[in-house]
């Protein structure tokens, strides 16, 4: 595969290797957690899922996806037993993970559905979220040392379950906004994400006149295209997010379908990137 990883991102660090993945300058400094995004190289799926797919919910062999998981674990030095996997509708739905949770949508059924944000105070549980063009939040609380972790398309942003994650930390851990280093994963760029009158109608009901500063461009189709990048920036912002302590991609998964699995590039053809926030024991 030929990709030239070198000056690939001035705001994540690639690790190479037989099963890549990314991690986030923003997060340098946090020793005590463990964080990383995917990509589609490393596993066993093939054709349209290869190789490294981790959804269970794209028809793919089951056997496959879970020994992905198992690869992906033993490359980050976690393991599957500890890991929680939400089970994402498109809603603002945060949950609690607690020690009964280990293991859920992994290796063992979940007992939860339609949850689209996870949170945690828990050492050695790993949050995980799937993706494939929408917007991984990555949200981590040093002073009470909770974590979230939550999965934002445009409904997701529209709603601002980047806010109603931080909620939640507040309300169970205490957690201060101006406290909080978060970043905005590898997800969908604005060039890359053309949509309809109806979708942006329901951001400029949420964002007023302002929505065209730096979330919605008129396009001569009578399109537009969408930054979610700018919009969940902002979120975070109404939030109570320092602007400092936000970081933002600058990696596309729908210009890098060779590295990325990208569910418009594909035409939804093809399988999921995992999101992965673990505080350290």
């Amino acid at each position: 595969m030929n990709i030239n990883y070198r000056n690939f991102s001035q705001t994540t660090h690639f690790h190479y290797g037989n099963v890549p993945y990314f991690t986030f300058k923003s997060f340098d400094k946090l020793d005590f957690i463990k964080h990383a995004f995917s990509t589609r190289i490393g596993g066993v799926s093939t054709g349209i899922y290869s190789t490294m797919n981790l959804t269970f919910t794209r028809d793919d062999n089951k056997e496959n996806v879970s020994r992905n998981f198992e690869i992906m674990a033993k490359r980050l030095g976690i393991n599957t037993s500890d890991m929680v996997y939400a089970m994402q509708t498109h809603t603002v739905n945060v949950m609690e993970v607690t020690d009964k949770h280990r293991g859920m949508g992994i290796v063992t059924e979940r007992d939860f559905i339609d949850v689209d944000g996870l949170v945690t105070n828990i050492p050695g549980i790993t949050l995980v979220t799937s993706y494939a063009d929408c917007v991984p939040l990555y949200i981590v609380d040093p002073v009470n040392r909770a974590i979230g972790l939550s999965h934002s398309g445009w409904r997701g942003t529209v709603g601002n379950i980047a806010f109603e994650t931080i909620n939640k930390m507040q309300k169970l851990y205490n957690t201060k906004a101006e406290n909080l280093i978060v970043f905005i994963g590898p997800s969908i760029c604005s060039d890359c994400y053309e949509v309809g009158e109806d979708v942006a109608e329901e951001f400029a009901k949420r964002y007023g006149d302002s929505v065209f500063d730096d979330i919605l461009s008129i396009k001569k189709n009578n399109k537009f295209k969408l930054n979610l990048w700018n919009a969940n920036c902002r979120n975070f912002i109404e939030a109570g997010v320092k602007a400092d302590n936000i970081g933002i991609t600058d990696i596309c998964t729908c210009c890098n379908p060779e590295l990325l699995f990208s569910h418009r590039a594909t035409k939804g053809n093809r399988g999921g990137l995992c999101g992965f926030l673990s505080l350290q024991r």
